[in-house]
Parts: C-alpha cells; structure tokens; sequence
C-alpha cells in the first residue's frame, strides 16, 4: 500500500477492516450489494477506485456478488495464501476484493470475480 495515500483512505468500520484489511471474507448472502441490479459502478471501499461496471455483473449463486469483468488495470491478482485460489486486491490501495476464478463456464467470458459486498460502494448512473 502506498504510504503517501493513507490519508486519503475511507475510514473502516471494524467489520469493513476485517475484511478489506485482514483478508476476511463476509458471510454468503449476507452482502447489500449481491442482489443490486442498478446500473453505475461499483468502487472500491477504501480508496474510491473504480473497479467493476454493472453490466459485468452476474447472478452465480455463490453468495457474493460476481463480475466476469473489471475495469481495466484497477485489480492486481496474486496467489492466496491457501496456495489454491487466487486473491484479487484493489491495485491503488490494496484493499482485499475477494478472489478470482476461472473454467467454471458461467458466463460467455468464463471467468468470476467472487467479491465481497463490503469490500465495494455502489455509485447509481
């Protein structure tokens, strides 16, 4: 994370820092955000980036809000710790998205964004 930016970082509630900050994970279906189907942008909670745009988001069943697309060069992917699955981070703070994955053959572009709803903002068109 860039030292210089930390002031201009959202303030976390607890719940937010557990996840966004310490890597966790929300519960499934327990998000605001996984049922929207508004139209606008979805941003990242703690530095306001945009990273993923409503027409890229998709119903999967999982239990977290799922995109098979992102805003170009606004998410860095790097190996999770479980050596299996592969995390996605927001790339100008490094807040913790949720995880990326591929083959599962849901949509067209064959790829998932599994994001956790308090890792994003909404902003409506």
């Amino acid at each position: 994370m860039p030292e210089n930016k930390s002031n201009l970082f959202k303030k976390l509630t607890s719940e937010e820092e557990r996840v966004i900050i310490y890597k966790g994970t929300e519960p499934p279906f327990s998000g605001k955000l996984l049922h929207n189907k508004e139209q606008g942008i979805y941003v990242c909670k703690r530095c306001g980036a945009a990273l993923y745009k409503s027409d890229d988001k998709f119903e999967s069943g999982c239990g977290w809000p799922s995109f098979d697309d992102e805003i170009p060069d606004v998410i860095q992917r790097i190996p999770d710790k479980d050596g299996f699955r592969i995390e996605i981070i927001c790339k100008n703070c490094g807040a913790h998205l949720g995880h990326v994955f591929e083959g599962e053959r849901l949509t067209e572009k064959n790829i998932r964004h599994c994001v956790n709803s308090i890792s994003l903002e909404f902003i409506p068109k």
